[in-house]
């Protein structure tokens, strides 16, 4: 449902320019996550900061993207169009993460179809890393590596892969070596280079059922090993999950103290973990990437708002990792909201009628802009309540009489009266009529994967066009403007992976 009540709709127009949901009022243009609120009220849209973004890590080499979900094909490939959402809301540069060596191929594969959009790491994702252990059942080709897909961020409690499971001298030297000359070549060819940095590697414990502790420590230090004898060094593209000690060891044990043999850095991506952590990161010189799962709990919020603006990198993660309702983060974008509609009540009320009608509430469209504000309110306990001032009573707070007609014995009717009091305690509410969580605004349709149409978003995949989000929940939890957040973190970006 749209953040303006129905009962504006009269008088209003739906326009599909820049953003496909953006709303009119006479005179008055509201965009969903635009920076509304400014000191000069009457600023239209056309003069307002218009955001640019670079998403760090994207799993666009997933099959998702292509419309097929482990192994069929629910809808056509649609990737031109996510990648022009992208571009759409102004993010206009995405690296695409490689988790293996088949990934990281196909990453590639695609920087060349979108030169000067899409750019690559290379490496081998923790929970991948069973490809350096002998109990491995190795793929048959390069395209038959764990189907394709990429690994959802939620962790799995399943059964972990047994810790006697060893890493293998042969097949490690076997993946070094692909993975070497994969990089080397791109390294030395004669054209600029899509292959940005090295990596997603690292460490994660939440997800053990892919591979071990043992089998991920053993990957983490072959690949440091391998970042260590290449030159020139690739930016690193971190990963981190419920690991920080042994990662920040390993680190420390072969880039020194104070990681004073890292060349190029790297970003922390998705970063989960608590404030002492993201704090040490950060003093060794390192970046943090933030996307959904950053935004889960309230603590995970504190830590957020404790990273320097100079230390940060935006990033979704899709086809995972997105805002959810259910998260800490997800009020910050329905109070968004509010304030953008609260901005849009103040400028028509200053731009409509003169000083006495809009003081007296009689002006057309701050009269229709204040009834939407009164009930359209997205608070989470929100109820549907009367426009302030209005003599409709509460009835929370109000006793009504009723009166009633009982028949007497003689057959005359005689008019009775009680009072209502409380009703009748209802049954719980099943989950279908559960109140849902606040709404926030799409920019475009989002039906199922099996409803698909042309245009259309599909629900719990995540695109890279929701960097928007990710950039606003970071800016209302460090209370600073979007604009400080998306130019920190492109300067960031660009400065760290020489992206031109």
């Amino acid at each position: 449902m749209s953040i303006i009540s129905r009962r504006l709709q009269p008088r209003l127009l739906r326009c599909r320019f820049s953003c496909p949901t953006t709303y009119i009022l006479p005179g008055l243009r509201v965009c969903p996550f635009s920076n509304m609120a400014s000191d000069n009220q009457g600023q239209t849209a056309a003069s307002a900061y218009n955001p640019r973004y670079i998403d760090i890590g994207i799993n666009l080499a997933d099959p998702i993207f292509r419309g097929r979900y482990h192994g069929k094909q629910r809808h056509p490939d649609d990737l031109s169009a996510v990648i022009s959402r992208a571009q759409e809301v102004g993010c206009q540069k995405l690296i695409v993460t490689g988790s293996d060596l088949t990934s990281s191929k196909k990453a590639l594969e695609l920087a060349k179809e979108y030169p000067g959009v899409v750019y690559t790491t290379a490496g081998i994702h923790p929970c991948s890393s069973s490809v350096f252990s002998s109990s491995r059942k190795p793929p048959a080709s390069d395209n038959d590596e764990a189907d394709g897909h990429s690994m959802p961020c939620d962790p799995d409690p399943t059964q972990p892969i047994p810790e006697d499971h060893e890493a293998c001298p042969k097949r490690t030297a076997q993946v070094i070596s692909s993975l070497r000359s994969l990089i080397s070549e791109e390294q030395s060819s004669s054209s600029p280079t899509a292959l940005v940095a090295f990596g997603e590697f690292g460490l994660d414990y939440d997800r053990l059922h892919y591979c071990s502790r043992k089998v991920q420590l053993h990957s983490f230090a072959a690949q440091l090993d391998l970042v260590l004898s290449m030159s020139p060094q690739l930016p690193l593209f971190l990963h981190s999950r419920a690991a920080h000690a042994d990662f920040v060891a390993l680190l420390k044990e072969k880039f020194g103290p104070r990681l004073e043999k890292l060349e190029k850095g790297g970003v922390v991506h998705s970063f989960t973990g608590t404030a002492e952590e993201m704090r040490e990161l950060m003093d060794l010189g390192l970046y943090i990437g933030t996307n959904g799962c950053s935004f889960k709990t309230a603590e995970n919020c504190e830590v957020v708002k404790e990273i320097k603006l100079d230390r940060l990198m935006l990033e979704t993660d899709g086809p995972w990792c997105e805002v959810r309702p259910s998260h800490e983060g997800w009020k910050y974008l329905v109070s968004k909201i509010n304030a953008d509609r609260e901005a849009a009540v103040a400028a028509a009320a200053s731009t409509s009628g003169s000083t006495e009608t809009r003081q007296a509430g009689e002006t057309p469209v701050l009269a229709a802009a204040t009834a939407a504000l009164a009930s359209t309110s997205l608070a989470p306990d929100s109820q549907a309540s009367s426009t302030p001032g209005s003599a409709s009573p509460n009835p929370a707070t109000t006793t009504t009489t009723t009166t009633t007609t009982t028949t007497n014995s003689n057959g005359t009717n005689t008019p009775s009266s009680r009072a209502a009091g409380p009703k009748p305690r209802r049954k719980p509410a099943t989950p279908q009529q559960q109140k849902k969580e606040p709404e926030v605004p799409e920019r475009w349709k989002s039906v199922k994967k099996e409803k698909w149409v042309e245009g259309a978003m599909v629900k719990s995949r995540n695109e890279p066009c929701m960097i928007e989000r990710v950039a606003t929940v970071v800016a209302a939890v460090k209370g600073v403007s979007v604009e400080e957040v998306c130019e920190a973190a492109w300067e960031n970006t660009s400065r760290v992976f020489k992206l031109d």
